[in-house]
């Protein structure tokens, strides 16, 4: 039998589309995107396309500003400081060569030094990224890490 759904991280959707399906305006979706809050698929034409993870990431960014009283930058430093290093069970050695680990400026898939685990991650995939699928908000998912 043949499977054709779309997978979650599949990049289908057009930037307005996205815009659509996610109810936000389609100049945030762009500053989101410029200020490392989510990570669409580039074409080689350049244009961007977008998954269901996105969509659900969109509105999940979309809830802490509006509904949580967030701005840009406490999002960011929100997602920052998920523990990356404990969801993909990096080792003590893999954590310090980590920008990622060592500092609360960076969301794993925005740090510039990746330990070796993460380098050739496609982190659109990754489970860091997709948390947004499992979990309503970032304290449900923490919950799950305290025995």
């Amino acid at each position: 039998m043949e499977n054709n759904s779309i997978e979650s991280t599949s990049p289908v959707y057009t930037l307005s589309t996205t815009s659509t399906l996610s109810g936000i305006p389609v100049h945030s979706i762009r500053q989101y995107i410029d200020k490392g809050l989510i990570i669409p698929f580039k074409k080689e034409s350049n244009r961007n396309l977008f998954s269901q993870v996105d969509i659900l990431r969109l509105r999940f960014i979309h809830k802490l500003l509006d509904e949580d009283g967030l701005n840009i930058a406490g999002i960011r430093t929100l997602l920052a400081v998920i523990p990356c290093w404990a969801i993909r069970q990096c080792s003590t050695v893999e954590r310090e060569t980590c920008l990622a680990y060592r500092s609360d400026a960076y969301p794993c898939w925005d740090a510039s030094e990746k330990g070796t685990i993460c380098k050739n991650t496609n982190c659109r995939e990754c489970d860091v990224y997709r948390i947004v699928e499992n979990y309503p908000d970032i304290k449900s998912f923490l919950k799950t890490l305290i025995p």
